[in-house]
């Protein structure tokens, strides 16, 4: 086995993935520790040297993986997104790029890698994200044209709320949430007109409980099916290791026949 392979072989154990998950789960709460001032006064130095370590550590496992993988570590996605969240960390804050290193705490995001769990998660929403446009190109006609037709229903009396089509939009966009919808506005709008629940109940039901729960609906459906390519992939995988291990049993006992 070469040295490459050695490397390879290394990272690809459950304890190394499992050590870098801690070390992620330090960092996050490192992180939360420094946007206390209290704690920063008292222990400042310390914490930004644990922060410091913390990101060592993430740099030499991206190295390992590279020597290990060589051009072949570009091809993963995951790869790529552990590559730009620590190469973001590294950002000098000097030059106005203070921002980019406020993102720095989207290192948290790495524990996204390391569980399986979690990448199903946003596989399966990643799958998703070609229906879901279709579904938002339907909510879109769906908020212009309510929100067109509660300009010129309302805009007069509640200009405040519907009194061009962006105040219309997202006072629409409040009420799909139902947050304060029915004593915040929808009764206010009735004492004026009595008969606005005609427009307004109808739009709740076709926005909040059919257009939204078919994109819960089309996450869920994706992220079965991620799982299930994921089971099958696994399920290749043991089959060809299988079918390797009796092919070289096959091959010794060729030889000392």
């Amino acid at each position: 086995m070469t040295f490459r392979d050695r490397i390879g072989a290394t990272v690809e154990t459950r304890s190394f993935r499992n050590a870098i998950t801690t070390v992620i789960v330090i960092n996050a709460i490192i992180l939360g520790m420094e946007t206390s001032q209290t704690l920063m006064e008292e222990a400042g130095p310390l914490i930004v040297a644990l922060d410091w370590v913390c990101l060592a550590i993430f740099v030499a496992e991206i190295a390992l993986k590279l020597v290990a993988q060589g051009p072949r570590f570009f091809r993963d996605g995951w790869n790529v997104f552990d590559f730009v969240v620590v190469g973001i960390a590294l950002v000098p804050a000097a030059h106005g790029l203070s921002v980019l290193r406020a993102l720095r705490v989207i290192r948290i995001l790495r524990v996204v890698t390391v569980i399986p769990s979690l990448r199903r998660v946003v596989e399966g929403f990643l799958y998703a994200l070609p229906g879901m446009g279709s579904v938002f190109l339907l909510m879109a006609l769906i908020f212009y044209i309510a929100s067109v037709m509660a300009t010129k229903l309302f805009g007069a009396s509640f200009p405040d709320w519907f009194g061009d089509l962006a105040l219309s939009a997202y006072s629409l966009f409040q009420i799909m949430t139902l947050e304060s919808w029915s004593m915040g506005i929808v009764r206010p709008v009735m004492e004026i007109y009595p008969y606005a629940w005609a427009f307004f109940v109808p739009f709740i039901m076709i926005t909040t409980f059919a257009v939204v729960n078919l994109i819960v609906g089309l996450v869920v459906n994706s992220m079965q099916t991620a799982h299930e390519e994921e089971s099958v992939a696994a399920t290749d995988a043991y089959r060809d290791e299988v079918l390797a291990r009796l092919e070289a049993i096959e091959k010794r006992l060729a030889e000392r026949g």
